[in-house]
């Protein structure tokens, strides 16, 4: 009984309880039984199977090691690869120089106008011309990639073309050689021989000798990969952390003539106090008043080359997560169902000529729409939860760590899951409403503001501080993620920032950046706060408009 010796279930609250579990239960049962419903539904749980195959794909391949700083290449192929080449101050463009070479002495040269057009001798040969040679050093080259200009002389000799060479054809491959028969050779490149030679008029040929030449075993290329890892303590008292591992930042016992060598491993200018602290070859790690490590400042070829596997895990299976939760759920799901399902709430009623009846039932035509928004949410609610806790579970068995399950993944699912269902609550009060002021062309006016959100959103994604950008709806519901992944991972701006300082390709500043609207505060909550309020007052809004046009609509 309540205070006026009514019975409860004939008082006002009761009563109203019953209209909405009707109006609640008949919305869920007709969005149960549409085919359009099932199909979208199974269509976004494919999208999800899909994505995790791609995850666990990736997973099962493990994390190769690259060259983050690029010095196992060997651009000239004389197999040295360019950190060693470093070492000796060679360049690692030029074949001719290669660790223990020496020193190359000009000798002389024939240039395309001299009268005199003969030359022997015991040299280092560049250029064009006829050999008849004492010895050929058929060591000096095994590489027969023609773009090195070093002729290989172990390859077998071809015969040379009939007639007068250079006057009857010519040469079009650099790095190569011909049998012109009589044991002399028609050539073009770079080569060691003694001999006499004749340099066709217009050609040019110059020649010189290595000083000093001693043997050098070439490094394997796995010693220039994740030699020089990051190297940090944790100690965020101590700024000044790093140490140059490979030695190419102090450089003891280097070549002293290694001035070619000018740029560092991000492609700028040597500088090795970089970061300008007065301490040589470390890395400045910088914090904030929470004691998140904000900037890193490094000196040229520092740290610059870290274990690959020990970060890329832990960064890629974020990225996964946020990727997934912004793109797949926020995004493509936030968008498509409301289109699919709350778009006919309404419209269909009136269509289908169900409406009339509803509507004659004690209750209001604004409790209605209400009623009907609500049912709409159980089906998808549930839906979003579900699907988030089925790829959180999923997801956290396969995660990178020690524990069987990553249970700080969980609350990040949960929080997608969250979002996602407040950006459906919103794009349902608005197609809602569209389809009641233009029930004709509501639909094409649905898929255009679909479209400006899904750009919208990328918008977001990329730079949450474009003011544009927030006039959207997914972009509170983004900014909720980005907030939440920052308190359930407080060194995710750590890790983002290891990212950026040595080159560390994980995806994660492509998919994630810190909140932007925390009211000059930095505290991730106030974020999560701003963006559901302004949530709420776009859906209460929405809701408003479509009340005022539903209430005073003749329903024929």
């Amino acid at each position: 009984m309540d205070d006026k010796g009514l019975s409860l279930k004939d008082s006002v609250w009761s009563q109203l309880d019953r209209k909405a579990g009707a109006i609640i239960e008949l919305t869920i049962r007709q969005l149960r039984h549409r085919l359009s419903t099932w199909v979208v539904l199974g269509v976004g749980f494919l999208i999800m199977l899909l994505l995790l195959a791609f995850y666990v794909d990736s997973v099962r391949d493990g994390f190769e090691s690259i060259d983050n700083d690029g010095d196992s290449v060997d651009e000239d192929e004389d197999g040295y690869p360019l950190g060693q080449e470093m070492k000796y101050g060679h360049s690692d463009l030029d074949s001719s120089q290669y660790p223990g070479v020496g020193k190359y002495v000009f000798a002389g040269e024939i240039d395309y106008n001299d009268l005199f057009r003969n030359i022997s001798g015991n040299y280092t040969w560049f250029g064009k011309g006829i050999l008849d040679p004492v010895w050929i050093n058929v060591n000096y080259s095994n590489n027969s990639e023609q773009w090195t200009g070093k002729i290989n002389w172990q390859d077998e000799i071809t015969s040379c073309p009939d007639g007068e060479a250079f006057v009857d054809w010519d040469f079009n491959n650099y790095g190569s050689a011909c049998d012109y028969g009589d044991g002399k050779y028609v050539f073009w490149g770079e080569f060691q021989a003694e001999g006499y030679i004749e340099v066709p008029i217009y050609e040019t040929l110059y020649w010189g000798f290595y000083t000093g030449s001693f043997y050098v075993e070439p490094d394997p290329v796995s010693m220039y990969i994740d030699e020089d890892d990051i190297n940090w303590d944790d100690n965020l008292l101590q700024s000044s952390q790093g140490f140059d591992d490979d030695g190419d930042c102090i450089r003891e016992n280097w070549s002293e003539d290694s001035n070619w060598i000018y740029l560092d491993d991000e492609g700028e200018e040597f500088d090795n106090d970089k970061n300008d602290n007065g301490i040589i070859c470390d890395v400045q790690w910088i914090v904030d008043g929470d004691g998140n490590v904000i900037v890193i400042n490094k000196d040229s070829n520092v740290d610059e080359d870290p274990i690959d596997e020990k970060f890329m895990g832990e960064s890629s299976h974020r990225t996964f997560i946020i990727g997934v939760g912004k793109m797949a759920f926020v995004i493509l799901l936030g968008l498509f169902l409301p289109l699919f399902l709350s778009l006919g709430l309404i419209r269909d009623e009136t269509e289908n000529g169900t409406l009339h009846y509803l509507l004659s039932k004690p209750i209001h035509r604004g409790e209605f729409i209400i009623y009907r928004l609500l049912g709409y949410l159980t089906v998808t609610g549930i839906y979003i939860i579900s699907l988030s806790l089925f790829m959180g579970i999923i997801s956290s068995l396969l995660g990178p760590g020690e524990s069987i399950i990553r249970l700080s993944d969980l609350p990040i699912w949960l929080g997608i899951g969250f979002a996602t269902i407040l950006v459906l609550c919103a794009y349902g009060a608005l197609f809602n409403t569209l389809a009641l002021i233009t029930p004709k062309y509501g639909i094409y006016v649905c898929i255009f503001i679909g479209v400006w959100e899904f750009v919208m959103g990328i918008l977001t994604i990329a730079n949450p501080n474009w003011t544009i950008s927030a006039i959207s709806i997914n972009h509170w519901a983004l900014q909720i993620i980005d907030s939440i992944v920052l308190i359930a991972w407080p060194d995710t701006l750590q890790l983002q920032q290891m990212s950026l300082a040595f080159n560390l390709e994980t995806g994660l500043d492509l998919f994630w950046k810190p909140p932007a609207h925390t009211l000059g505060t930095s505290n991730p909550l106030v974020s999560i706060v701003v963006s559901i309020v302004m949530l709420f007052l776009f859906t209460i809004s929405m809701l408003g408009i479509g009340q005022s046009i539903f209430k005073n609509r003749e329903i024929m």
